[in-house]
């Protein structure tokens, strides 16, 4: 099986045994999530440069039952639809059709029919991200402690603006090739 299907096959599997996530009860807000690099790589040529089940894992328990907002080249990397979310394509193509999504023309848009949902998710990709920074409440980023050569990039995550409020460091294990850190940051008051 390839990186992409396993990835994707992850996402999918019921795992009852995902270890707490360590939120706080403070769970409102738009939350950007994302695994990157030590250099800030996300991908290249539209793939995921590595695979870590327990962090496919983590996305998956966190991010259930909500709104998964994404940009078309995310969508399209994925066979389908994730299932048990809200899946929500952003793209310039009106004419855009993606099986078990809704499109809309901008993040404000998808953010506009999803209030009812305490948690939507950002996921993806770096232009997403890079445009949702100034919209988002959290951080949820999984740091790889390696640097990969890529062509897509998660953006600078100012000091000035966010707060660090939880750090997680994983070694590597025998089903992973590298060692990573979760870490949640929250946006500044203003």
């Amino acid at each position: 099986m390839d990186i992409k299907n396993s990835n994707y096959k992850l996402l999918m599997e019921n795992d009852d045994e995902t270890e707490s996530l360590g939120l706080s009860d403070s769970r409102n807000g738009i939350t950007i999530i994302a695994a990157a690099a030590a250099n800030d790589a996300l991908g290249k040529d539209n793939k995921l440069i590595w695979h870590i089940s327990d962090d496919l894992k983590r996305f998956k328990k966190l991010t259930s039952g909500h709104a998964i907002i994404m940009g078309r080249k995310t969508f399209e990397s994925m066979p389908n639809a994730l299932p048990n979310r809200r899946n929500m394509v952003i793209t310039r193509n009106k004419d855009y059709i993606a099986k078990g999504a809704e499109i809309f023309s901008s993040i404000e848009d998808a953010l506009s029919v999803v209030k009812n949902d305490s948690q939507p998710f950002i996921i993806g990709g770096g232009e997403i991200y890079r445009q949702s920074m100034a919209l988002a409440d959290r951080i949820e980023l999984t740091r790889i402690h390696k640097e990969f050569d890529a062509d897509t990039f998660f953006p600078n995550i100012p000091q000035t603006k966010w707060t660090l409020i939880k750090e997680k460091k994983l070694l590597t294990t025998k089903s992973d090739s590298v060692s990573y850190s979760y870490l949640t940051y929250i946006k500044k008051n203003k």
